[in-house]
């Protein structure tokens, strides 16, 4: 991390103009698959890392974006209140402003309301229920929705006859947080099917059906006895499945870049992995496992 802040200092866009962010999550998308991908239209933007979640689900992992920060390097031999300064430092960079008065920034702790706080307008759109509007991830954005679909990043953009798209703006700097979940279990592409998948529930699902379970928890433990689980084909099948999907977002970003106007800063990155039968654990969430821990990161300006 040594050098960070003085490599900000020279960096800064002659024109002036505040950077429109866009800060794009992958959500359970593994750095080994992304790694696996092909992807020459953010390969342009910079070069993915491996990094490491604060968090091995979808909500918290959010959370500690919604608070400025991005998946962590892990490195040894410094304190780790450095490691946050250096990475707070970097917002400077992000949106091209000299003088950034991180005095604002607390003690909300939130990104959007700081953002605002410098004159930015904030859009989010997410695809995962666990981030819906309801939740206290939506605060202090000026716009806040789930999208119609949950693996649909180019209807996110695009938007639809009842779905505003997104339209960046060179003179209103605007940062964009989107969630999408192609990469997501059961990795679906847009217009595909997961019918012939069995079925597993997210959180959302859970708790749907947690009081059925508390009336009747045998028989809901008897019916989990029978359930199909994956074969290690299904398993391989998912990990190749998410690799084009991540080629299939390539794609999507690519034609986000060729409308977005040159102060525009990208932030891509998964908020957490996932297990393919690894050690015999499938999934995310409640797993301590280095797979789950394992994300991909890149940022760079608009080439």
């Amino acid at each position: 991390m040594a050098g960070i802040i003085d490599g900000v200092k020279k960096i800064f866009r002659s024109d002036g103009k505040m950077n429109n962010v866009f800060f794009i999550v992958f959500d359970s998308c593994r750095f080994d698959a992304y790694q696996a991908a092909k992807t020459p239209n953010m390969d342009r933007i910079g070069k993915a890392e491996k990094r490491y979640s604060y968090a091995s689900w979808t909500s918290p992992s959010h959370f500690t974006f919604l608070m400025g920060m991005v998946p962590h390097q892990s490195p040894k031999g410094v304190f780790a209140s450095n490691v946050y300064r250096d990475e707070f430092a970097l917002w400077s960079k992000r949106l091209n402003v000299k003088e950034v008065d991180f005095g604002k920034f607390v003690p909300q702790l939130s990104l959007p309301y700081f953002l605002r706080s410098q004159g930015y307008r904030t859009e989010g759109v997410v695809s995962l229920p666990v981030l819906n509007p309801m939740t206290a991830m939506s605060q202090h954005f000026d716009r806040y929705e789930l999208a119609p679909s949950h693996n649909d990043l180019s209807l996110i953009l695009d938007g639809s006859d009842t779905f505003k798209g997104i339209t960046p703006k060179k003179d209103e700097p605007t940062f964009y947080f989107l969630n999408t979940g192609e990469t997501h279990y059961p990795y679906l592409l847009p217009g595909e099917s997961g019918t012939d998948l069995p079925h597993i529930s997210g959180v959302h699902g859970v708790f749907k059906n947690l009081d059925e379970f508390l009336k009747n928890p045998s028989e809901a433990l008897e019916k989990s006895k029978q359930d199909e689980f994956f074969t290690p084909e299904q398993f391989r099948a998912f990990y190749e499945k998410q690799i084009s999907c991540v080629e299939h977002l390539d794609g999507v970003v690519g034609k986000l870049m060729d409308r977005c106007p040159s102060n525009t800063h990208f932030m891509i990155m998964s908020d957490h992995g996932e297990l393919f039968g690894e050690d015999g654990y499938f999934g995310h969430g409640p797993i301590f496992h280095e797979k789950v821990f394992e994300v991909f990161y890149l940022e760079g300006q608009l080439p």
